[in-house]
């Protein structure tokens, strides 16, 4: 039986216990600024999609998941297409990005509010520290494949992020990926 394997060019995962998910304007309500905007797009159009390998069951002390996302081009009212973005449930876990594919940022907003991006390129490796959220947006006009590793007990807390959001939104400013409070 062969195992799980990785495409080392595209980062797209097969085999055994890949779990996949995919997220769409329409299921993305309240993550966009521009709501309006967001409402009035084909509600189909695939924002990201996420597979993951899981060698061991969730909550395992000790185990590590491993996974990728595709975030795909384009634009909701100026803000680059993203993830929804979360913390960590058990606050203080790390995890790593790294670039596989495309340009993009990867935005991250510590527990005081205080929110930076990080560029990403293909080869370009991003350490999270614990207590930091963390989101992924694409920058670029091809889709945006980022690797990850992350304990299998850091768990994920979204309802923080769907309750407060990111205390500053990337968006085109001239053509310029570019962090803005509103």
């Amino acid at each position: 039986m062969e195992g799980t394997r990785v495409d080392l060019q595209t980062g797209h995962l097969t085999g055994g216990e890949v779990a996949q998910s995919r997220r769409t304007l329409g299921e993305l309500r309240g993550v966009f600024a521009g709501e309006a905007a967001r409402a009035a797009m084909d509600q189909q159009t695939v924002v990201y999609e996420v597979q993951s390998h899981a060698a061991v069951a969730e909550g395992t002390p000790g185990g590590l998941f491993f996974g990728t996302s595709n975030v795909m081009p384009g634009q909701v009212d100026g803000e680059y297409f993203m993830t929804k973005g979360h913390y960590h449930a058990r606050r203080e876990c790390a995890e790593y990005y790294w670039c596989i594919e495309g340009k993009g940022a990867l935005i991250l907003m510590d527990e005081t509010g205080r929110c930076w991006f990080e560029s990403m390129q293909p080869g370009s490796l991003h350490y999270i520290p614990g207590h930091v959220a963390h989101r992924l947006a694409n920058t670029g006009d091809v889709p945006l494949r980022v690797g990850a590793c992350w304990p299998s007990d850091a768990g994920h807390d979204y309802a923080a992020i769907a309750e407060t959001g990111f205390s500053a939104r990337l968006k085109a400013v001239d053509g310029v990926p570019t962090l803005v409070t509103e």
